[in-house]
C-alpha cells in the first residue's frame, strides 16, 4: 500500500538559515507517527509545507498522492490542521466556531448538521455547545480545536504539541480519541514533548538541527546502535539520595551520561570499568549502600544519547 505522507530530501530554506535540511521519511495509513525533537529544531516547518503552507526550497513531498509543490490548495481539503496554540475564534460560542470552520471547508446544510452531531458526540462536547471558545478549560479547548481540525472529515491530521499544558487525565481522553479515529483509517502526524506519548505512537521520528537523525517503532529506537553506543553498558542506580549521588557519578570518568530518572540514576558507563568499578567508587564515596543493575534505555535515554552525540559531532 502506498504511504499516506512522504517526505523527499525535503530541504526548507529562509534566506542563509536552513529549517529543515534533507529530510526523508514515510507515514501509512492510518498510523499515529509521533515526531520529536527541540524546540526550533524543524518540526512546525516541516508540518507547514507539507501542509502547503510554506514553500520548499528542495526536495518534495506529498500527501495522498498529491504534490505538495503543485497541489497544495488541493491537499487543504483533504488534512486537518491543530497549532500549537489554541487557534480558534474565543469570542465565538463552541458550536459557532464549528460552523466557521466547517463552512471554510465548504460544508453546508445537511452535510455541516451531520459532521457537527458526529464530532460533538466523538469529543463529547455536547455541555458545551453555547459556552464561549476563551471560556473552555485547557482540555475542552483542545478538544474543540481537534473538533475543528476534523469537521470535514479530512484522512490526514497534523497535530502540532497537542497536549501541551493540559492536565494527565484531559492528555488521555484526547489520546483515546486520536486512537479511535486512528482505528478508523485516518492517519495522525503529532509533535510532543512527551515521552509518554511517544510511546504510544507505531513509529516515532526524531529531528535535531534540522536534520532527521532517528526514525522507527520504540523497540527498534531502544535497540539501535545509536542509543546503545559500543562498549557502553546503560545502568540503573537506586539510592537513598539520588540528587546528591548524581553529583559524584558524573564525576567520574568512566560514565558517559547520568540523569535522574524517577527515584533512581540512569547511567551510561564504559563497560571497561563495569559496574564493579562503580560499586567501588559508591563505596568509597559514602554511597555503599546503592542498588546497581543493567537497564534497557528509555526512550527519554534514546533521544538524550541521539542529541549528545549530534551535538558533538557538530562542535
Amino acid at each position: 500500500m502506498a504511504p499516506v505522507i512522504t517526505a523527499e530530501n525535503l530541504t526548507i530554506r529562509f534566506g542563509d538559515f536552513t529549517a529543515v535540511d534533507n529530510v526523508s521519511f514515510t507515514v501509512g495509513r492510518g498510523e499515529v507517527f509521533g515526531f520529536l525533537g527541540p524546540n526550533g529544531s524543524g518540526k512546525t516547518t516541516i508540518i507547514k509545507a507539507l501542509c502547503g503552507l510554506l514553500k520548499v526550497s528542495n526536495g518534495t513531498g506529498s500527501i495522498l498522492g498529491m504534490d505538495i509543490r503543485k497541489e497544495s490548495t488541493a491537499i487543504k481539503q483533504h488534512v486537518g490542521y491543530m497549532s500549537q496554540k489554541f487557534g480558534l475564534y474565543e469570542d465565538l460560542t463552541v458550536v459557532e466556531n464549528m460552523d466557521f470552520y466547517g463552512g471554510v471547508y465548504g460544508l453546508d446544510g445537511v452535510t455541516l448538521d451531520r459532521r457537527k452531531k458526529e464530532v460533538i458526540e466523538l469529543t463529547s462536547l455536547e455541555p458545551y455547545l453555547d459556552r464561549r471558545a476563551g471560556r473552555l478549560s485547557g482540555g475542552w479547548k483542545q478538544r474543540l480545536a481537534l473538533a475543528c481540525a476534523i469537521i470535514h472529515s479530512p484522512e490526514v491530521v497534523f497535530l502540532d504539541e497537542p497536549t501541551a499544558g493540559i492536565d494527565p487525565v484531559a492528555r488521555r481522553a484526547l489520546w483515546d480519541l486520536l486512537f479511535r479515529l486512528s482505528g478508523e483509517g485516518v492517519t495522525f502526524f503529532v509533535t510532543t514533548h512527551y515521552m509518554d506519548e511517544a510511546e504510544r505512537c507505531g513509529r516515532v521520528g526524531y529531528i535535531y538541527l534540522s536534520k532527521l537523525i532517528a526514525i522507527g517503532s520504540v523497540d527498534e529506537l531502544k535497540q539501535s546502535p545509536a542509543a546503545n553506543p559500543p562498549g557502553t553498558e546503560r545502568i540503573e542506580l537506586e539510592c537513598p539520595n539520588a540528587a546528591a549521588v548524581l553529583g559524584i557519578v558524573r564525576n567520574l570518568s568512566y560514565v558517559r551520561e547520568a540523569t535522574i530518572f524517577g527515584r533512581a540514576i540512569h547511567m551510561l558507563i564504559d563497560k571497561s570499568a563495569g559496574r564493579d568499578q562503580l560499586a567501588r567508587d559508591l563505596t568509597s564515596s559514602g554511597c555503599g549502600d546503592s542498588a546497581i543493575r543493567s537497564v534497557a534505555p528509555s526512550l527519554e535515554d534514546v533521544f538524550v544519547t541521539l542529541t549528545r552525540h549530534e551535538a558533538s559531532a557538530t562542535r
